[in-house]
């Protein structure tokens, strides 16, 4: 099953450079993501995960995001 969500971090003054923070998310397994940059100091990535339930898609994108920017 497919779900859709958006997950939203404050980012730290060390993540500022948008195109090395987009291939990190790519390489951490968020290329289901769409990336967003709206906000100085924020990023957005709008999520179609596939898992079994809504809690495991959410959670492994949580942790593929942590994994990829530990200071979000």
């Amino acid at each position: 099953m497919e779900y859709e969500f958006t997950l939203k971090f404050k980012l730290s003054e060390i993540d500022s450079d948008f195109d090395q923070l987009v291939e990190r998310l790519g390489a951490a397994g968020c290329d289901d993501a769409l990336v967003g940059i709206g906000v100085p100091g924020r990023i957005a990535l709008d999520f179609t995960r596939e898992a079994n339930s809504a809690k495991d898609a959410i959670l492994s994108a949580l942790a593929d995001v942590k994994s990829a920017i530990p200071t979000a």
